[in-house]
């Protein structure tokens, strides 16, 4: 039996869930976990370590690496096969508010959408 999954901690649930191409036809959509979204956010646009975004995620750098290698085919197959993007589910924890450690992060969540989080989950 394996080890239950670890809630992920993450900043916010992003304003923009979907993600599909303007021409063609609707086909396929992929499905991005909040916890694949904000590996992303953390190493591609905060320019953190693996290591950095697993503290800030509360889980281990090799969790990180695997839900960021996962992350990344994903937006690879939805960019390369022209297919939708969703962002949505996930074992998650959304910060209530900025933690100390977010004070100098231009993109954190809590510079305004606070309280839409929680209710956006369901």
């Amino acid at each position: 039996m394996s080890r239950p999954e670890k809630c992920r901690r993450i900043c916010s649930i992003p304003k923009v869930r979907r993600f599909a191409p303007v021409d063609g036809e609707p086909g396929e959509e992929i499905v991005m976990g909040y916890d694949e979204y904000e590996t992303i956010r953390l190493i591609d646009m905060e320019n953190l370590s693996q290591l950095a975004c697993a503290k800030k995620m509360g889980i281990s750098r090799s969790t990180v690496a695997r839900i960021y290698g996962n992350a990344r085919k994903k937006l690879a197959d939805a960019l390369i096969g022209g297919k939708a993007l969703r962002i949505a589910g996930g074992d998650v924890h959304v910060c209530a508010r900025i933690r100390p450690e977010c004070v100098n992060i231009v993109n954190c969540c809590h510079r305004g959408n606070m309280g839409r989080e929680k209710e956006e989950l369901k």
